[in-house]
């Protein structure tokens, strides 16, 4: 088996599938990946407190997002989800995080903690 960290990374990019079983991400095994609802966020931050390697607060709209799936460990992923008080992140399958990206109707999202953007015309 090839340990080399380079000729991992060359072999993963070659992939056109990721399953999310790939030793390159994280260096663990990983079977789920971690979503945020955006649409249902309160932007209560809590996620970013617990596990801010793996989520961050969209800098427009006010909503947590994930960034990084193998950012924190699972556990403390598990606990950013915990305490979560409208329960919008979920773990998923790789192969589900595309689509559910592309569901999310950002130009619809009114910012929190932020006034709305009004024309001036």
């Amino acid at each position: 088996m090839d340990t080399d960290p380079t000729s991992a990374y060359i072999q993963f990019e070659d992939q056109e599938t990721i399953t999310g079983l790939e030793p390159v991400l994280g260096g663990k095994l990983t079977e789920k990946a971690v979503w945020v609802d955006e649409a249902a966020c309160i932007g209560c931050k809590y996620c970013v407190h617990v596990a801010s390697n793996t989520f961050i607060v969209d800098e427009d709209y006010g909503r947590s997002r994930a960034i990084r799936q193998d950012g924190d460990s699972l556990d403390t992923i598990q606990e950013a989800i915990d305490t979560c008080p409208v329960d919008c992140i979920h773990w998923t399958d790789f192969e589900n995080l595309e689509k559910l990206d592309k569901s999310l109707n950002r130009d619809c999202f009114q910012s929190l903690g932020k006034l709305p953007k009004f024309s001036k015309h």
